[in-house]
């Protein structure tokens, strides 16, 4: 009776293992890489969470796993919307850099299917083979997104170089930056653009919030101007698309410069007959709202600031970090950071919600500003109240104070909680600190000099 038990026992096993090997086989070899990718992911099960309309099981309905299932739902909607990267796999069209990202530390780490997920859904455990072919995809169209000459293991980081030149108009860029210094855009006469975006302090004025005419406060800290060429958007809740929309901004708002019409600040340059003739060289049709941005664009596309530490690694030269600085980068990337932080700018790729692990208003006690509604302002969707571009963490430790509100002064403060209310990790102090080293390696040169700020943290932040 035992002999018969164990062969009975045996022969379900195996019978088991036959099963689940038929159910977890690769898509066919013959496919494009983009549809075998697609298959897997559609096998895994990930529209049943990560999605608007989320493919909904039967067992949903049961009283006790039902609230499991749609708990599980809620958490992982309101951290990735997985539809715009499977319509792109059906398409092989153009994927975004965070996707690429969140993805594949997904499958690095083997957290998705969830166990309880693939112990129902036979066929959607994500075995070693369809991780090898969804890595192997990765790596060579992040290779393809960049085209930055990367070599060997770094041409897959997900963190990139900033590119040493762009592409600008030169003439139009002089004009842009002449703009960009001249207070004739506010209502008075006393802001400029720079006001807010010194290119002496790293491109902001390192208060919590800036100083408009009258001296009237905004309600939200100011975003660096370097590298925002890199952004996908501009502003934090993402309201313009290009930094010519972003330039058209500011002159207007009626707490920053305050001017009634860009007719107003046209008529006052064309009273500069100078200023005037100079700008029609290069604008035949003359000062415009539309020309007058545009110029402004330009310049800013030339706001770069290649040749880091991390840059130099990045470009292969081992000894441009120290092991310390490496480390940091390596727990950056165990603690999910750089599935957000990305590209060129480590970030300004995607809305993400500020407190995905842990509710960041409810500990924060200040009270709730429309500011604090991120892209809600301009959607009107639920889901994307509290959702705010990603920052750039390029010459972060020259940008305080930190976050949409800069409620953090220091650079370690802001990497604790980061770490917290995103990850849902409390950090070692020796973890504080090589991460914190490591964002210190991020800060290049403007136009052949080393990005600073020459403002006193203590005299503005009123240490």
């Amino acid at each position: 009776m035992v002999k018969w038990c164990a062969c009975a026992l045996l022969v379900a096993v195996a019978a088991m293992t036959l099963v689940y090997r038929l159910v977890n086989q690769l898509p066919p070899a013959d496919l494009p890489a983009n549809e075998q990718v697609l298959e897997i992911f559609e096998d895994g099960g990930c529209l049943s969470c990560h999605s608007a309309d989320p493919q909904i099981p039967f067992y949903a309905k049961l009283p006790v796993a039902g609230k499991v299932v749609m708990k599980d739902i809620d958490s992982g909607y309101r951290a990735f919307d997985i539809e715009p990267f499977m319509e792109a796999l059906a398409v092989d069209g153009e994927v975004s850099p965070v996707d690429l990202a969140k993805v594949e530390k997904v499958v690095l780490d083997g957290r998705m299917p969830m166990p309880k997920y693939y112990l129902v859904h036979w066929g959607s455990s994500l075995t070693d083979a369809k991780r090898a072919v969804v890595l192997s995809w990765i790596k060579e169209r992040r290779a393809a997104m960049y085209n930055d000459g990367l070599v060997g293991d770094r041409a897959a980081e997900p963190v990139r170089p900033i590119d040493v030149e762009v592409s600008a108009d030169p003439q139009k860029a002089a004009l842009g930056f002449a703009l960009f210094h001249d207070t004739r855009l506010s209502v008075d006469n006393t802001v400029s653009c720079a006001s807010c975006h010194a290119l002496e302090t790293a491109g902001v004025d390192n208060h919590q919030y800036s100083h408009g005419v009258d001296d009237q406060l905004g309600g939200v800290n100011a975003p660096t101007v370097f590298n925002a060429v890199y952004n996908f958007v501009q502003f934090w809740d993402g309201r313009a698309k290009t930094l010519a929309d972003q330039a058209a901004g500011p002159p207007l708002n009626p707490v920053e410069m305050a001017s009634p019409s860009f007719d107003a600040i046209i008529a006052k340059l064309k009273a500069d007959k100078k200023f005037a003739k100079e700008f029609e060289k290069v604008y035949p049709d003359g000062l415009t709202e539309a020309n007058i941005t545009d110029a402004i664009e330009e310049f800013e596309r030339t706001l770069i600031t290649p040749n880091s530490k991390f840059d130099k690694w990045l470009r292969g030269d081992d000894s441009a970090i120290t092991a310390e600085e490496l480390a940091g980068y390596e727990l950056f990337k165990t603690y999910d950071c750089a599935t957000c932080h990305v590209g060129p700018n480590l970030g300004g790729q995607s809305y993400e919600l500020m407190g995905l692990r842990k509710h960041y208003f409810a500990d924060r006690g200040m009270e709730l500003t429309n500011e604090d509604n991120g892209r809600f302002k301009e959607t009107q969707l639920e889901r994307d109240r509290h959702r705010f571009k990603v920052p750039g963490l390029r010459n972060v430790e020259h940008t305080w104070p930190y976050y949409h509100d800069g409620t953090r002064h220091t650079l370690e403060e802001a990497v604790r909680d980061m770490a917290i209310y995103q990850s849902g990790v409390e950090l070692t102090d020796s973890e504080v600190a090589q991460i914190t080293s490591f964002l210190k390696t991020l800060t290049g040169e403007y136009n052949g000099v080393p990005v600073t700020s020459d403002n006193s943290r203590d005299e503005i932040l009123g240490h």
